[in-house]
């Protein structure tokens, strides 16, 4: 069994918890919080498993990394504190541990990620002899393996895009999609998450893992964003009211461009409410999806609707790339120490995992 630690227990650390408690080869050891509420209490309990886990959270790092957990999912935020995750993370790589997380947007595409980024990262490996490995749903699997995969299956290839389209009023975190997106803001509002140059700190580097994938040398990499008001004040079930006249829907290119024209994209489509831009993209039902289309001969579409146990589509895409990286705990500590991307990391079947929670329940009920 491989000794795992799970780091945060926000949105992704509910779901690793979970992921970890379900995987046969993994053994949930323990599991750091950063508020003082949640110290003492059961893991089963903030991962919101219907049984105890016997693991009880704690906020003390150096005792936790004083037990040598071999992997550590980190789930901890980097939106808003990238040094602060960062310094998390090479702290445990020190500790020798399997690091996997989503927090590092620019080490998705890890070899042209920044050297500020990069260099603390290796010297962290070549000294404590662990490995990281920075991947999720987006960016992550579905804007690289699968587009990769799909990509595969033309004769040609002339757009590769990626696409996440989703109602935001779905998305577990209101102050996000208010001030980072700026959903309801007056259009004026200067998001955060859509300054000049944000879209491809944040998505570039699964442009350019894309590219790196087919071969192709990108001659830059462009933005476009679009950005609508509400026609009407909107209620939204989980967020309140969204007045008329505040942005109600954002939609933002990543391209990589190739010979002057973008053939590698990374798009997103979002609302607040679906009566905002109903021309742009719409999922084929439900609040959201992800989908790649290959344009070329044949054109290929795939649409993937991941749904949690509360019918969340959001939700449903965050464990799948739960799923993602924790399912790729067994293959780096197999693998040599290192800084790993997707296409290093094979997305690997769910072995000795079918129907094993549903005969679990039975068990329960019977």
């Amino acid at each position: 069994m491989v000794t795992v630690c799970v780091w945060g227990t926000g949105n992704i650390g509910r779901l690793a918890i979970r992921a970890v408690d379900a995987h046969p080869r993994l053994e949930l050891t323990s599991v750091l919080v950063h508020d003082p509420a949640k110290v003492g209490r059961d893991a089963g309990d903030l991962g919101e498993v219907d049984h105890g886990l016997g693991v009880a959270a704690t906020d003390d790092i150096d005792a936790v990394l004083a037990t040598r957990p071999q992997a550590i999912v980190y789930a901890a935020s980097g939106d808003i504190r990238p040094d602060e995750a960062l310094a998390d993370i090479v702290r445990a790589l020190r500790a020798g541990a399997v690091v996997v997380t989503p927090a590092l947007y620019a080490l998705y595409d890890q070899r042209n990620a920044p050297p500020e980024m990069r260099e603390p990262v290796l010297a962290a490996i070549a000294e404590g002899g662990g490995s990281l490995f920075v991947s999720g749903v987006d960016p992550g699997w579905a804007n690289d393996v699968l587009p990769l995969l799909v990509s595969g299956l033309g004769s040609t290839v002339d757009v590769v895009r990626c696409q996440e389209i989703f109602d935001y009023s779905t998305y577990d975190q209101p102050d996000s999609v208010r001030y980072l997106v700026g959903m309801g803001q007056p259009m004026d509002y200067d998001a955060p998450m859509l300054a000049e140059t944000v879209p491809t700190m944040v998505w570039g580097g699964q442009v350019r893992l894309i590219a790196r994938g087919l071969d192709v040398e990108l001659d830059e990499i462009r933005e476009t964003v679009e950005r609508l008001p509400l026609d009407e004040t909107v209620t939204t079930a989980s967020m309140g009211d969204f007045e008329k006249g505040t942005q109600g829907a954002v939609r933002f290119e990543v391209q990589g461009i190739v010979a002057g024209e973008p053939l590698v994209v990374v798009e997103h489509v979002t609302r607040i409410h679906p009566s905002c831009a109903p021309h742009w993209p719409t999922p084929p039902d439900g609040d959201g999806a992800h989908r790649v289309i290959i344009e070329g001969d044949p054109r290929i579409e795939v649409t993937v609707e991941a749904t949690d146990k509360t019918g969340n589509r959001a939700g449903g895409g965050n464990a799948t790339a739960v799923g993602r990286l924790v399912g790729a705990i067994e293959w780096l500590i197999d693998a040599d120490p290192g800084l790993y991307d997707a296409l290093d990391v094979p997305l690997r079947p769910a072995i000795g995992r079918l129907g094993v929670a549903r005969a679990a329940q039975e068990g329960v009920t019977a």
